[in-house]
């Protein structure tokens, strides 16, 4: 057996233990009784070392040496042994002690955050959050010593590869000084036009799900792949060929069902379009989490809050409730789904006021990794933060600091991928909508084939091919490119001329 083909039998080991290990994680997040924790943080800690000791078994420094001189390798193999390098290096930083410890910190968190944020209990969290945040610090450390990188830019480059703190920095201080004029600006031309009435409820929830299937199946989802249930956050989960995701349900407001449907949605297409012949292997995986976001984002915001998704839903939304009457017209509807208001709740968000939640949180994250902050004083900083940002104070913590499972989760250094994402949906959707002149009237008529043919094409089945600017540049014809995003923003929220 060659060192390449041992390498690649190693690494569908290792990921048949990670879908074991997605499986118990979305039982844990979505459907497990809270009596089984205990045991099942035991559990998820063994299988995360063993996963981690098979990343770093001492054979693979020795088969990636031989492997990477093999002159026979295709193209796509030399770019799976980059990825296979670039796991092997970061996995060999960690010792299993803190793997270990981290996993039950995690689970320990995950289930002290829900009991937290329902009764609005920072301090009950705090132990439990401050034990996470130690054991990322140490992490980043580990990772940061290894690849030559600062804590913060190694717990980053976990989920944006190539990532660095300070393009990011430079990017969100330019969106912190566009985004409150401009919020300013279309908040004014929205106030010129008609607002939107209340749509009467209540919208029972066994009407929402169906009304989300029936998107989920417009959109392309695969449900012999995936199913849909309910969670405390929305999340997209599971398994290799089996992507779930999971939304949350409010009789007196359809909409966020719905749209937290089509977000997962979105992430789940990605998933299941992944190369099918690199599935278990390092170069199958998505490319970073900022791709990720875009194509969650792609549809949420840009494809599903356009005048030809509206078109196409206003009719299949008031078959769901039986309603009727002006306020469900297209155009009526159209005007709520891209009403921007300041609110406290990130994943409710318009996109104008979206990237604000995303600088607060990345700029608090990297004040905590750096213990430039005490971990006691984040509710005070939050607060601080969104007046700053959006000029409001949330009332309390479970609409401040408490919402996200992501810190308890042990998601440090993700959050900047969302905005990251939103810029990157922008690009894609009008690379897409310009290659693919049906992309819009199909959605129009309720067919995402032409949208998600080219997403499939260009992303989905490109797996890790690439890093993440070739990727977007041979897409869209360029890297990543800001003022894309702000284009978006301008023809859809400021009036023309």
């Amino acid at each position: 057996m060659s060192a390449y083909a041992s390498l690649s039998g190693h690494f569908d080991r290792i990921a048949a233990m990670s879908n074991a290990i997605g499986i118990l994680q979305w039982d844990s997040d979505a459907m497990m009784p809270t009596g089984a924790a205990g045991a099942r943080a035991e559990s998820m800690a063994l299988l995360r070392v063993l996963q981690h000791e098979m990343a770093v078994d001492p054979r693979l420094g020795d088969w990636l040496a031989e492997a990477e001189g093999d002159a026979d390798l295709t193209d796509w193999e030399r770019a799976n042994l980059r990825e296979i390098r670039r796991v092997w290096s970061v996995q060999t930083a960690l010792p299993a002690d803190l793997v270990a410890a981290s996993s039950k910190a995690v689970s320990a968190c995950e289930m002290a955050w829900r009991q937290a944020r329902a009764e609005s209990d920072f301090p009950s969290l705090l132990p439990y959050l401050a034990e996470v945040l130690k054991l990322q610090r140490e992490a980043g450390v580990a990772k940061g010593e290894r690849l030559g990188l600062g804590v913060y830019d190694a717990l980053l480059n976990d989920y944006e590869p190539g990532g660095r703190a300070q393009k990011i920095d430079a990017l969100f201080d330019d969106l912190a000084a566009f985004l409150p004029g401009f919020t300013e600006e279309a908040l004014a031309a929205q106030a010129r036009r008609p607002a939107p009435a209340p749509l009467e409820g209540p919208f029972p929830v066994e009407a929402q799900r169906r009304l989300g299937t029936r998107i989920m199946t417009a959109l392309g989802y695969d449900f012999s792949r995936g199913r849909l249930d309910v969670s405390t956050h929305p999340f997209c989960g599971g398994a290799d060929n089996d992507v779930r995701i999971t939304t949350r349900y409010d009789e007196t407001d359809f909409s966020k069902a719905l749209m937290g449907v089509i977000h997962e949605t979105g992430h789940a297409l990605y998933e299941q379009g992944r190369p099918a012949a690199y599935m278990g292997q390092p170069v199958g995986q998505a490319r970073g989490m900022s791709v990720h976001e875009s194509q969650s984002l792609l549809m949420e915001m840009q494809a599903c809050r356009s005048p030809q998704f509206l078109a196409y839903a206003a009719p299949v939304m008031r078959e769901a409730f039986g309603a009727s009457g002006p306020d469900w017209e297209a155009e009526a509807l159209w005007r709520r789904y891209t009403r921007i208001e300041r609110g406290f709740i990130r994943v409710d968000a318009d996109e104008v006021t979206y990237p604000a939640h995303v600088i607060l949180r990345y700029r608090l994250e990297k004040a905590l990794i750096a213990d430039a902050m005490p971990l006691a004083e984040l509710p005070m900083a939050w607060n601080a933060g969104m007046k700053d940002l959006l000029g409001i104070i949330p009332p309390n913590d479970a609409l401040g600091c408490l919402q996200d499972i992501h810190w308890p989760s042990g998601g440090w250094g993700y959050f900047p991928t969302y905005t990251l994402g939103a810029m990157t949906a922008a690009q894609l959707f009008d690379a897409a909508c310009r290659a693919e002149p049906d992309a819009l009237p199909g959605i129009a008529r309720g067919d995402f084939a032409p949208l998600v043919g080219w997403l499939r094409t260009n992303i989905y089945e490109q797996g890790s091919r690439y890093e993440t600017d070739e990727l977007l540049t041979r897409a869209t014809g360029r890297p990543l490119d800001a003022s894309v995003f702000k284009a978006h923003l301008a023809r859809r929220y400021l009036p023309a001329g």
